[in-house]
């Protein structure tokens, strides 16, 4: 396989993770994984949005609620550190959007930088919204981790560690959430723990993804090579004029950006044959 993302753990808009197993007595007869209808949200589900000014757009229709402002919304909740945190949180510095992106736990980090190196990803937003729901005869609220802007439309993205997915809480408030999206016509998943070797590969590639630092001539002289069929080895010899730590350094960059592909899912190395991106 060529330059894919992690597959995530059967999350997506077909139905619920199989681990979503097992019921709470607090959810009455429903399965803690059983999906949530839209006719299960017994209100409207409202959105609340953290504009770039600061102020806050509150208890929008769901339905209504413009893809611009949420497009353009800035984190509903910040990180902070303590003693004794138990996550990792940070900023990372994502070439889809020419600035930083917050996280929250490692986990987090690696969503980020799949959503960065897939070629569909037009723009990133970091803890996007508040949703609230009356399910179940309860008000609901829950903040998803990312909204991604794709080119086959928008995806909802919930990042959580497997082991945690059985939780009868968890569950719950992504079924209710996967409905929420769903009544939007929009793509939810719950994104877990990615292939190492992958995200290995995309963590070493990621290093070269600042385009600026590349000479626009280097550049321009690999693209018009023939690529197709290369190993990795063989196109680190190209250009000899040229110096070759930068040749190498260059060709990184086309597996990063996207302009040559190659296989991800074992680790990286001098064999690896090039493809053309389709």
């Amino acid at each position: 396989m060529y330059r894919t993302v992690p597959v995530v753990i059967n999350a997506d808009d077909r139905g619920m993770p199989a681990a979503f197993g097992g019921r709470s007595g607090r959810l009455g007869e429903r399965k803690a994984g059983d999906p949530v209808s839209t006719t299960d949200l017994t209100t409207s589900v409202q959105v609340s949005v953290r504009q770039a000014d600061g102020c806050v757009a509150e208890d929008l229709e769901w339905a209504s609620a413009p893809l611009g402002l949420l497009r353009n919304a800035h984190p509903w909740r910040t990180f902070r550190w303590y003693k004794g945190q138990q996550h990792y949180s940070g900023t990372y510095w994502a070439a889809t959007e020419r600035h930083h992106v917050i996280y929250e736990s490692r986990l987090e980090l690696a969503r980020l930088l799949f959503a960065d190196f897939a070629p569909d990803v037009r723009h990133v937003v970091a803890q996007p919204f508040l949703l609230k729901a009356v399910v179940e005869g309860r008000l609901r609220r829950h903040i998803p981790d990312y909204l991604l802007l794709t080119d086959d439309g928008p995806v909802v993205v919930d990042v959580k560690p497997r082991h945690r997915l059985e939780r009868p809480k968890v569950a719950f408030a992504f079924a209710w959430t996967r409905a929420a999206v769903a009544s939007r016509g929009w793509r939810y998943e719950v994104w877990s723990e990615p292939d190492p070797h992958e995200l290995e590969n995309v963590r070493f590639l990621a290093g070269y993804r600042r385009d600026w630092l590349f000479d626009p001539g280097l550049l321009d002289g690999l693209r018009a090579c023939e690529l197709e069929g290369l190993s990795l080895r063989e196109a680190f010899r190209l250009l000899p004029d040229c110096p070759r730590p930068l040749v190498k350094s260059a060709v990184l960059h086309l597996l990063w950006s996207g302009h040559v592909t190659t296989e991800l899912d074992r680790p990286l190395s001098s064999g690896h044959v090039l493809r053309r991106a389709a």
